[in-house]
């Protein structure tokens, strides 16, 4: 299953296949509060700052997430598209539970966009597929609904089907669907990690779509949270994460090497390329 993102004129291919592609999440003001004053103050150079570094670092798409206590993501999300835009030629993931904000990002933006994200409860399936569908995004799709997050894989496998199944009948493509299937902290359910992997291979097998999750969120509350993090990171892309969102300064160089333990990297090349363009 491919699916097809694009900036201006860049376009960004997540194939199940491989290789992994990788969604920065760094342009979010949770614990960023220097991002905060600086937006408040209408200065996006920091903004700007986040995306330079990402894409150096490997990011192939930018999530882009402007929500903090009081903010009018109506305005700010769309100027901050249009600020990225004017500068850099990558696609973009809008983030925001406001489907306003995301309308409003969407009319500014060029190419195709991700919208982070839909879920299965009814309201955010009804708010959210018809934004995707008349303004051709793709969604990234959250298994949880209205009886709230299953602890069950196959059950988050259900949820993941529902979602298709109605953005299909809302006239969205297959391949425009992407499913999280919620990264849920080790430190709070010692399963939490194995549930999520066993819903990562199960919607892999029998529903073929690309697959994203937050890289950092099982880590929460732990030291040495960076080797959880690339040793979950690794389990996930073999059992079928395809677009992890993470920060690119710290997980390029393991996705790079799991591509090519995977055999999604000819030669060694990207691997290569990669530790020598670090030195």
């Amino acid at each position: 299953m491919k699916t097809t993102l694009r900036g201006r004129t860049r376009e960004v291919v997540i194939d199940t296949e491989g290789p992994v592609v990788i969604i920065g999440e760094n342009i979010n003001p949770t614990r960023r509060s220097r991002l905060v004053s600086t937006l408040q103050q209408g200065d996006f150079e920091y903004v700007l700052e986040l995306a330079e570094s990402q894409i150096s670092a490997g990011a192939d798409i930018l999530d882009v997430n402007v929500g903090f206590p009081g903010v009018d993501d109506v305005k700010l999300l769309p100027e901050t598209v249009m600020r990225l835009q004017d500068r850099f030629d990558i696609p973009l993931c809008l983030d925001s539970p406001n489907p306003r904000a995301i309308e409003a990002a969407l009319k500014v933006a060029a190419g195709k966009c991700l919208i982070n994200s839909v879920n299965g409860e009814e309201d955010s399936l009804n708010a959210f597929l018809p934004l995707a569908r008349d303004y051709g995004a793709a969604i990234i799709g959250l298994c949880m609904d209205d009886d709230g997050i299953t602890h069950d894989p196959e059950k988050r496998l259900a949820i993941a089907g529902k979602i298709a199944e109605r953005a299909a009948r809302t006239g969205i493509s297959e391949e425009d669907v992407i499913i999280d299937p919620l990264a849920m902290a080790v430190s709070a359910d010692p399963k939490a990690c194995l549930v999520t992997l066993e819903t990562i291979g199960l919607v892999s097998k029998k529903l073929g779509l690309n697959i994203t999750q937050g890289a950092s969120n099982i880590s929460f509350g732990l030291p040495g949270r960076e080797f959880l993090n690339s040793a979950y990171m690794v389990l996930s892309i073999y059992n079928g994460l395809s677009c992890p969102i993470a920060n690119p300064e710290k997980i390029t160089p393991i996705i790079r090497a799991a591509d090519l333990i995977l055999d999604r990297d000819d030669y060694a090349i990207r691997f290569v390329e990669y530790f020598q363009s670090r030195q």
